[in-house]
């Protein structure tokens, strides 16, 4: 089994930061889930959320502005179906 390298010292819960890149996170969020875990607790970092509407009842240009703040390449061309999918698999 290869051996993992250390996150680093700005993840706090690197347990929960491991299992997070198992499931297939980025190291970004995953370590951003990892941090808010380790600042409150686990179970209220589940609970948190929930206030952006389903992408299929934003309209394009929504989608653009929200691909735009997290940094999607190619969003410029992408039709309406292109961008949720590539928002939800960032």
């Amino acid at each position: 089994m290869p051996r993992r390298q250390d996150p680093g010292p700005s993840v706090k819960d690197k347990e929960l930061y491991e299992a997070l890149r198992d499931d297939g996170a980025s190291k970004e969020k995953a370590a951003r889930i990892a941090n808010a875990a380790a600042a409150t607790s686990r179970s209220k970092v589940g609970r948190k959320g929930g206030k952006a509407g389903d992408y299929e009842d934003m309209t394009k240009d929504e989608l653009m502005s929200r691909a735009r703040r997290i940094g999607i390449a190619g969003r410029s061309s992408m039709n309406k179906a292109q961008l949720i999918d590539a928002l939800r698999n960032h």
